[in-house]
């Protein structure tokens, strides 16, 4: 079984700013995770299924949610963190775990954006490990990216829209992009892709008979600084999140930034 990320692989997160690499979860695994996906959704019936953030803390969060240990497990496995460790380098944060599960037939749309509009990172980097917990296709709402768009590692205009049924409410609506080459990402359930923070992506909405969920992790290298007074705390993103009490893990190497690896451990 392939148990790293290859040379190869790394030149096309490089390039294209995604990759889908070989290795992947078993099938023992998944069926765990999707139990825990049940008992998650279960535990927070208040809270859209798509909207279920830092799900790897194994309490109420201070973001309203509930979460459960086996995502900080999953978060934590060496798969998974060899896996960007390859793409990002050797100094690892963990700082954020969500899942995104779109019911059948009404699962929300997350509309086409960058995810460094909603999080007070500095310098702007990050890399997303998101692990298919079902087969996730063109027909259920899977993964949508716009390849190459990392590379000029800048913040396209965005605008702000008011539409129902959007899991976030900011949008790329800049002249310079062309959305037309975005490329569907489907994954097999255990399969996971790596893609950049500057990375111009979303998903369609689920009008199929089938479920769609998958797991969205956060890392970022120890570089990087969390701005936990940043004014982005709170729900102006579509749903809440607190910056400030934010829990980060430092998993390998260093944490060179200085971030503060004690506030919201309990």
């Amino acid at each position: 079984m392939i148990q790293s990320v290859t040379e190869k692989e790394v030149e096309t997160y490089n390039e294209r700013g995604y990759v889908v690499p070989g290795i992947q979860l078993s099938a023992d695994r998944i069926q765990e995770l999707d139990a825990a996906v049940q008992r998650l959704i279960a535990k927070n019936p208040d809270v859209r299924p798509e909207r279920l953030v830092s799900v790897h803390i194994d309490r109420m969060n201070d973001e309203g949610v509930r979460g459960d240990a086996t995502f900080f497990e999953l978060a934590t496995d060496p798969i998974i963190v060899d896996a960007v460790e390859a793409v990002m380098g050797p100094d690892v944060v963990l700082w954020g775990c969500q899942v995104f599960c779109k019911p059948p037939s009404d699962g929300m749309e997350v509309p086409m954006h960058q995810d460094g509009h909603y999080w007070p990172i500095d310098p702007l980097e990050s890399c997303t490990a998101w692990i298919a917990l079902d087969d996730c296709t063109v027909e259920n709402g899977c993964l949508r990216l716009v390849p190459g768009s990392h590379k000029a590692r800048r913040s396209f205009q965005h605008g702000v829209s008011k539409r129902e049924g959007l899991v976030l409410n900011q949008y790329v609506d800049d002249p310079t992009v062309d959305l037309s080459m975005a490329e569907d990402v489907e994954l097999r359930a255990g399969q996971f892709s790596l893609h950049d923070i500057h990375m111009i992506h979303g998903s369609n909405a689920n009008r199929s008979g089938k479920r769609r969920a998958g797991v969205a992790i956060r890392y970022m290298p120890g570089t990087s600084l969390m701005n936990r007074e940043s004014s982005l705390t709170g729900s102006s993103s579509g749903y809440m999140v607190n910056w400030r009490t934010r829990p980060l893990w430092l998993l390998r190497g260093e944490n060179r930034a200085g971030n503060d690896l004690e506030v919201g451990h309990q």
